[in-house]
């Protein structure tokens, strides 16, 4: 299967799968915090997404204080972060749950980060790549680690256009044990 080429402007969809948790006793799933690798890796990840000049117009969030923290630090390397977005949704989401929300999106919204959960982004990614560059798809079915980068592109003019088998996943990165600068 290949990914199919549509008519309008480039969009990428970013997927962010958030940094490394901690498990707490007494700490319910969706109030874990960040380990402190968690803490190191995701302003790496930041970092990353700036460097590979994949910053979003729009960040849609886990509300799970994991995936808020990934989001705070990782934003915190950009010089002014893009509007971001809490949804209860993507907690826990499976694929038709994310691409609800993503559907949902502005078309004035070219590049967006969706920050959140495995296996739903897992799932998502190898869902929505019809196609890969330098077989990005063997990597995601390999492990999606925490920390991990996504990033799928397509051609549509609104988000709801975003289907099965239509973008091109171009490429993932790990921020998780990188060096800090």
């Amino acid at each position: 299967m290949t990914a199919r080429l549509g008519a309008g402007p480039l969009r990428r969809l970013v997927v962010l799968r958030h940094a490394k948790s901690a498990w707490p006793d007494g700490v319910a799933d969706h109030g874990r915090p960040l380990a402190p690798r968690g803490r190191r890796d995701a302003p790496v990840a930041g970092r990353m997404l700036a460097e590979a000049d994949c910053l979003p117009d729009l960040a849609l969030c886990s509300t799970a204080v994991r995936a808020r923290a990934t989001w705070e630090l990782a934003a915190s390397q950009w010089g002014t972060p893009p509007l971001v977005r809490h949804d209860p949704r993507l907690y826990a989401a499976d694929v038709p749950d994310l691409l609800a929300v993503v559907h949902e999106v502005s078309a004035e919204v070219e590049t967006l980060l969706l920050v959140g959960h495995n296996p739903g982004l897992e799932e998502l990614i190898l869902d929505l790549a019809g196609d890969d560059l330098d077989n990005a798809l063997d990597e995601v079915r390999t492990k999606f680690p925490t920390s991990a980068i996504a990033v799928l592109a397509w051609h549509g003019t609104r988000w709801r256009a975003l289907t099965p088998g239509t973008a091109l996943l171009t490429g993932v990165m790990v921020a998780r044990g990188k060096k800090t600068t």
